[in-house]
């Protein structure tokens, strides 16, 4: 018994994802909505769906450049489900040395994932290949 090459790359997709969640670090996002300049790329636009990397992430800018998947897992304050239940992809461009969470997203990458109105939320995330 074979089986087809498209139900094989289907199954690797399946495990890759599963590793990925379980490789997740826990932290804190926040949003902001000026882009530009930033600390990786000056004023060159890196589009919306962004990020701006917490004191303990940044090292030294290294991260520059770098992508994470990005998923919502629960409210730090009083709004009730902030969390869509989608996650997001998005590219460090930026330092954010006193933004209060580990990620500062874009208000675009945000609001993929959370209500805006929640302002702060728990997130899972780990770098992408």
């Amino acid at each position: 018994m074979t089986i087809s090459k498209s139900i094989l790359l289907l199954l690797l997709g399946v495990v890759a994802t599963l590793f990925s969640i379980v490789l997740a670090t826990p932290g804190t996002a926040t949003f902001y909505t000026s882009y530009v300049p930033s600390a990786c790329y000056g004023s060159t636009p890196q589009g919306a769906i962004i990020a701006a990397a917490s004191d303990p992430l940044w090292a030294g800018g290294k991260i520059c450049g770098k992508t994470f998947n990005v998923t919502c897992t629960g409210p730090t304050n009083p709004v009730p489900h902030p969390c869509t239940g989608r996650s997001i992809v998005v590219k460090i461009v930026d330092h954010c040395p006193s933004c209060g969470g580990t990620l500062d997203l874009s208000k675009e990458a945000f609001s993929t994932i959370a209500n805006p109105v929640a302002g702060v939320i728990k997130i899972d995330y780990a770098q992408t290949s």
